[in-house]
C-alpha cells in the first residue's frame, strides 16, 4: 500500500491588528483579523520533519503586522490580503501559492454634544465584513462577503401551499415575521477593483431587495437578493448565501383571555430553518480555486 502526503497548508490563524491613522486630528481606527496560510514545497517537513522550507508561523504574525507599518495601514481588506499573499509567493522560491483571509470589525465614532468625536469610537455589533485571497503562482482569486448581518421583516412575508405529511404540524400563513442573519460571499472576477466601494453596493442591493420583496419562501427571497446583485454589479460572477430562518411563532393568548393580531411573537433561537444557495452568471469565467479553503459554503 502506497502513502502519501495529500493537500496541504499552514500557517498563523487569527492575527488580530488593529491600525490608528494618525495623519490629521481626526484618527481612522482599523481593526482586522487575519489568517496566513501558505502552501509550497512542504512534503519533507512532514514526512521527514526539514524544517528548511518551513517558513515560521511566527514570521508570517510579524509580517502582517511590519506590513501595516511599511504599506501605510490596511485599506480595503481585499487590497491588504492580495499584497501579504503576493509577498509570501513572490519573496519565499519554496512557497508556491497562499490563502490569506481577513475579518473586518467596524468601529463608529462616539456622538457627543459638539458632533462626532476625533478619537473615541463605539464598536458596531453583529455584522462583519470578509475577504479570502487565495494565490496559486501566478492566479489570484477573490472571495468577499460579510456575515452576521441581521434583518428582519414584521410583514410581507408568507408561507403555505407547501407538502403536508403525517408530521406536519406548522399552519399555513399568509402574514408572519421574516427574520434571518444574512452570510454571504461573492467572487469577483478579476482582482483589479474598487472592493470598499463594491462591497457597500453589494450590501445596500441586499437589504434593499430584503426589504422589497414580497416573500413566499425565504429560498426566494435569498434569489432575488443574489439576483440584484448580479444585475447591478458585473465584476461579480456568482454570490452564496446562508441564511438561517430565525424563527418567530404567535404566542396563543387565549388561556389569559386576549387575542393576538399578529402582535406577540415568540422567538425561537433553536432548531431553525438553514438555507443555502449560490446564484450566479450563465456566463461567469471558471472558479479555479477561488472557493477552495471558504468554509461552510455550498
Amino acid at each position: 500500500m502506497g502513502i502519501r502526503l495529500g493537500d496541504n497548508q499552514y500557517g498563523k490563524a487569527e492575527v488580530h491588528l488593529v491600525h490608528v491613522n494618525r495623519d490629521t486630528d481626526i484618527h481612522h481606527l482599523k481593526d482586522i483579523n487575519v489568517t496566513s496560510q501558505l502552501r509550497g514545497d512542504l512534503e519533507d517537513v512532514h514526512t521527514v520533519g526539514d524544517n528548511a522550507r518551513c517558513l515560521p508561523t511566527d514570521t508570517q504574525k510579524n509580517t502582517v503586522y511590519a506590513k501595516a507599518r511599511e504599506w501605510g495601514g490596511v485599506g480595503a481588506i481585499e487590497d491588504f490580503a492580495l499584497r501579504l499573499a503576493r509577498h509570501f509567493v513572490d519573496e519565499h522560491e519554496y512557497v508556491h501559492g497562499a490563502r490569506e483571509e481577513v475579518q473586518e470589525y467596524s468601529w463608529s465614532r462616539i456622538r457627543t454634544s459638539d458632533g462626532p468625536h476625533d478619537h473615541a469610537f463605539t464598536q458596531d455589533g453583529g455584522e462583519t465584513r470578509t475577504t479570502v485571497v487565495n494565490k496559486d503562482g501566478d492566479r489570484e482569486w477573490v472571495v468577499s462577503g460579510f456575515e452576521g448581518l441581521t434583518v428582519l421583516k414584521s410583514t410581507g412575508s408568507e408561507f403555505h401551499s407547501y407538502p403536508k405529511t403525517k408530521y406536519t404540524t406548522l399552519p399555513e400563513t399568509n402574514d408572519r415575521i421574516l427574520a434571518t442573519d444574512v452570510t454571504a460571499r461573492w467572487r469577483y472576477v478579476g482582482v483589479d477593483h474598487d472592493y470598499d466601494k463594491a462591497y457597500e453596493a453589494v450590501r445596500a442591493l441586499c437589504l434593499e431587495a430584503f426589504a422589497n420583496t414580497h416573500s413566499l419562501a425565504l429560498q426566494q427571497t435569498l434569489y432575488e437578493m443574489g439576483k440584484a446583485v448580479l444585475e447591478a454589479r458585473p465584476e461579480i460572477a456568482e454570490i452564496r448565501f446562508s441564511m438561517p430562518n430565525n424563527h418567530h411563532f404567535l404566542v396563543d393568548l387565549t388561556p389569559f383571555g386576549l387575542d393576538n393580531p399578529n402582535e406577540v411573537f415568540f422567538a425561537a433561537d433553536r432548531p431553525y430553518g438553514k438555507i443555502e444557495a449560490t446564484v450566479e452568471r450563465d456566463d461567469a469565467p471558471g472558479a479555479g480555486q477561488a472557493w477552495k479553503h471558504v468554509p461552510g459554503f455550498v
